[in-house]
């Protein structure tokens, strides 16, 4: 993450006079072009940090400068402990570590701050997995945090949706991603960036071979690039569907993830709701709603629906 990127160069030259960008580029696992850039985004945030090119130069703080957690203020102190599900930390074996770290911060804040924070932590809990999630498999994330920090090339074992078989990929880890729920591998596959699930792969290994990653990219760069392809795929199924106006909640529960935009309420007691999916047999996820969702377009749509319910029909006839 940028900003601890950001307060890991302060903290580290807070100790030596300068410090070659080359050297702060391999401890925080970056290229010296990123650090030069971080220089610049902290010098503009009013730390005073410089940068001294040539065979002797290197990146150091002004004199006398020095930042701890005691400068923090009451919504700050707050901030760092209104934490994410723990079991995200867990998957990655790090749940007794966040633990050992959240009491030397709380050790180490002012007196003042401590009650706020303390109060925060047991009465604020964010919880990312959605509602009735179906159970997966659990993959093994503290193999896979481990080989994403290895800064080498990773050859992954890999089953495609649909698949039950096996395929095989060496591939430039950028990190690995949580999102709502799921945990994702970003890496790059001969040179453009792939996602995969990292509960569809079984095996991974740690090759002798340095990673190539692309220069000076990051893996919040990466993985927006990435979203913002599956959110914005042409070949979705736009689908109209009205839904009864009482059962609009439940639909959104279960649906909302599907949905392009917000439902609009209508006088004659149902919603009109637009959704996007992947290909046209997903529709057949609107059956669970029985009556009380109908789909209006487009007509293929209600085609594959009217198809489904005639298979299940003639199942139970």
């Amino acid at each position: 993450m940028k900003f601890d990127r950001l307060l890991s160069i302060v903290l580290l030259l807070q100790h030596r006079d300068l410090v070659p960008a080359r050297e702060l580029a391999e401890r925080l696992e970056v290229s010296p072009r990123t650090i030069y850039r971080d220089v610049e985004a902290l010098s503009a945030a009013g730390v005073p940090v410089y940068a001294e090119r040539g065979k002797h130069g290197g990146v150091g703080l002004l004199a006398g400068f020095r930042t701890d957690v005691t400068g923090l203020t009451t919504d700050e102190a707050r901030a760092l402990f209104v934490l994410a599900s723990r079991s995200a930390h867990s998957a990655l074996g790090l749940d007794r570590a966040l633990s050992s770290a959240l009491r030397k911060v709380m050790a180490a804040l002012p007196a003042p701050h401590r009650p706020a924070a303390e109060l925060t932590s047991r009465r604020i809990l964010v919880d990312p997995d959605r509602w009735m999630a179906p159970s997966r498999a659990e993959p093994d994330l503290a193999a896979l945090h481990t080989a994403v920090l290895a800064d080498r090339r990773l050859r992954i074992r890999y089953r495609h949706s649909g698949s039950t078989k096996l395929a095989g990929y060496t591939v430039d880890p950028y990190g690995l991603v949580a999102k709502a729920g799921v945990w994702y591998l970003v890496a790059d596959h001969r040179g453009r960036p792939r996602l995969f699930r990292a509960d569809r792969m079984p095996g991974v290994t740690v090759t002798a071979a340095e990673v190539r990653r692309r220069e000076g990219v990051e893996l919040q760069e990466v993985w927006d690039d990435l979203r913002r392809s599956v959110e914005a795929r042409n070949d979705e199924v736009r689908v109209s569907v009205r839904v009864v106006a009482d059962r609009l909640d439940m639909f959104t529960r279960i649906a909302g993830g599907y949905f392009t935009g917000t439902p609009v309420a209508g006088d004659d007691g149902w919603a009109r709701v637009e959704l996007a999916y992947p290909v046209l047999g997903a529709v057949r996820h609107l059956l669970q709603f029985g009556p009380d969702a109908e789909v209006m377009e487009p007509p293929e749509a209600r085609a594959e629906m009217a198809r489904a319910a005639a298979e299940i029909s003639a199942r139970y006839t």
